[in-house]
């Protein structure tokens, strides 16, 4: 694979809630439905790319704002190999509903689904572009970076608030028990009839439910889910073969498999940030 078809992600320790993606050459970057814990916010560089989000389906082009709510199935692929390019913000969730709660936007600090999915507003988008290089400038000063984040995240929710349109209905009670419970143990060995147990449904219920619900079957989710865990172990240094077996993986080889099809890159890209070449790149000279 060319250097420029390599995913860049860049964490900085100091700024633990933000993560940013760079991919600049996107014809082969393919991803299966899937979602994640964090607010993500999209930016179309170059080219154009189907946009899946819940049940809805859409062609985006350059020059476009995307956005995903924590848990929503969705996906972005290009478009007979046309030229694709993007930058992708993961916000963590709990971090953006005290920094909405702190604007005025929630009457108490409890996360709230935005409706909003898609920007076109070239100003909202130039703004994000120089979020992004003000972020991946190693010349830029913590300060500056943690301003530029506040300062624009800020403005683009007070302006989504004020566009909010009517949300899908809340999963369920006892189906959202489930989801959680499946989060909260997808390390371990999960079965149908052991969720049907615990819930009431029949089993082809249970299943249908489920998706309408949350987008993806139980044992997809459950594999999301697992992906989630080996992404929080990649990035606090695990080995990779270990994080595969934390994660709840029979081995390596299926959980990176699993890994790339997902997020569209291998667990060592990712595991390896920006930051971190940067850091290494400077001990060698």
């Amino acid at each position: 694979m060319k250097e420029t078809q390599w995913p860049i992600f860049w964490r900085d320790p100091r700024m633990p809630f933000l993560e940013l993606r760079v991919v600049r050459e996107g014809r082969k970057v393919c991803y299966a439905p899937h979602s994640h814990t964090q607010w993500s916010l999209g930016a179309i560089t170059e080219g154009c790319s189907t946009f899946v989000y819940r049940d809805t389906q859409q062609q985006v082009s350059a020059g476009t704002l995307v956005m995903m709510n924590p848990n929503w199935v969705h996906a972005c692929n290009p478009i007979d190999q046309h030229p694709w390019a993007y930058l992708m913000l993961y916000v963590d969730t709990k971090w953006l509903t005290q920094l909405r709660h702190e604007a005025g936007l929630l009457a108490t600090p409890q996360w709230q689904d935005i409706s909003t999915s898609v920007i076109t507003d070239p100003k909202w988008y130039a703004g994000y572009c120089q979020l992004a290089d003000c972020l991946l400038d190693t010349d830029s000063a913590l300060l500056d970076k943690q301003v530029a984040v506040i300062e624009y995240l800020t403005a683009l929710l007070c302006e989504l608030a004020d566009n909010q349109m009517p949300l899908v209905a809340a999963a369920p009670e006892n189906m959202q028990e489930l989801a959680d419970y499946i989060a909260a143990h997808a390390d371990e060995e999960i079965s149908l009839d052991g969720l049907c147990e615990r819930s009431g449904y029949s089993p082809g219920h249970l299943v249908r439910a489920f998706r309408q619900h949350f987008g993806l079957t139980p044992h997809a989710y459950l594999i999301n889910c697992r992906i989630q865990l080996g992404q929080q172990a990649l990035k606090q240094g695990l080995p990779i073969a270990e994080t595969a077996l934390q994660a709840g993986f029979a081995d390596q080889p299926h959980f990176q498999r699993t890994f790339k099809k997902l997020l569209a890159a291998t667990p060592r890209q990712y595991q390896q940030s920006l930051v971190n070449q940067q850091i290494q790149g400077a001990e060698r000279k």
